[in-house]
């Protein structure tokens, strides 16, 4: 008995051994709200999918649609932020029609390029003369996007419903379909949240582009030709919980939104993951989420010191989705939020868990 009670004991301190190792395999840093976004109107909150850091250095959120009680109406509002969180702007994005995806700007001619799912269309905000053009209709059936740029400043837009890329030029003229539907970059048939083609970006030589897949899970490649065009997609990584946003560092790492896992996961070059960063950690009493709660779009500071997220906090049945493990939380959300978090990667095993985002313990 006293032998049986003891290799019973050892089991038990390897298990919890074991347990203490993983937990301590990625330090996910700490989370800020770096902004509570205000209300659309008065007593009507609205969450954001899309974030951009613009050309000097605030954070621009469209609004995007939605709050615990479903669809929220109306022309996107476009709330700017300094680096110290303090709302500086407010702009009324007139012709759009929500949910408003994603957002970023143009570092050719300052233009910021808007993907507006409600219109199935991509409009163009200039900043100097706060006027929204519209650029292109995807046309029916489509579902803009993410947005981002090459060196010259041609637009990329992705097409979530369809499988497609669509490309401009800098100023939003000649849309064609730079890389044509994809089995790679749809939704698939019966996935959830039922979303294909979502982030994108180049890594920094120009000479890949990056997809994130949200329903199929997947990270997919595309390949630029000498000539531009865009070569055949393949699978880069797979297993992350619903990707939503891609951000890439200076060493060509993407940092991607996880949206049903509540945390930002970063991987490498080969397609490794090389850290978790952020979670959710509830809600506080007046219905703000601590943490990430679906984040969906993320962007570094120009100094490439802090990166931002937004917190869509979307129920995932206003989309047409079945819910999720996270759709009750967000039907408690009160205040939306954008988060900040220190953009670095910690080695494994450490746990600097105590150290906040400006690195004080």
């Amino acid at each position: 008995m006293a032998r049986l009670l003891g290799s019973v004991i050892a089991s038990a301190l390897l298990l919890v051994i074991g347990w203490a190792g993983t937990a301590a395999a990625w330090d996910r840093g700490h989370v800020d709200t770096f902004a509570v976004l205000p209300d659309y109107a008065p007593g009507v909150p609205e969450s954001a999918e899309g974030l951009a850091v613009g050309l000097d250095g605030n954070i621009y959120v469209p609004s995007g649609g939605f709050n615990a009680d479903g669809f929220v109406p109306g022309p996107a509002r476009l709330w700017v932020f300094n680096p110290a969180g303090q709302l500086i702007r407010t702009v009324t994005l007139i012709g759009t029609a929500p949910p408003v995806l994603g957002i970023a700007f143009n570092p050719v001619n300052g233009f910021a390029f808007i993907a507006d799912l409600g219109n199935s269309s991509v409009f163009k905000w200039n900043p100097g003369t706060n006027t929204t053009t519209l650029v292109a209709s995807l046309g029916a059936g489509a579902g803009p996007n993410a947005i981002c740029f090459d060196a010259a400043g041609n637009v990329y837009i992705s097409d979530s419903f369809q499988g497609v890329i669509w490309k401009t030029d800098k100023n939003g003229n000649g849309l064609n379909q730079w890389v044509v539907s994809n089995p790679l970059l749809t939704p698939g048939a019966g996935l959830n949240p039922p979303f294909g083609a979502n982030g994108i970006e180049f890594n920094k030589a120009g000479t890949a582009m990056f997809v994130a897949n949200t329903a199929n899970r997947t990270i997919i490649k595309v390949p630029v030709n000498s000539n531009g065009t865009a070569g055949t997609p393949a699978l880069f990584t797979t297993g992350i919980n619903a990707p939503d946003g891609i951000a890439i560092d200076a060493d060509d790492n993407l940092w991607v939104d996880a949206n049903q896992e509540d945390e930002i996961v970063v991987v490498d070059p080969s397609g490794k993951v090389i850290a978790k960063r952020g979670d959710f950690n509830g809600i506080s009493d007046n219905g703000t989420p601590r943490g990430l709660l679906f984040p969906a779009s993320l962007a570094f500071s120009l100094d490439g010191k802090f990166i931002y997220s937004s917190n869509f906090a979307l129920n995932l049945p206003f989309a047409g989705a079945q819910a999720a493990i996270d759709s009750g939380w967000t039907l408690e959300v009160k205040h939306f939020t954008v988060s900040r978090l220190l953009a670095k990667i910690p080695p494994l095993g450490n746990d600097d868990n105590d150290v906040d985002n400006d690195g004080n313990r």
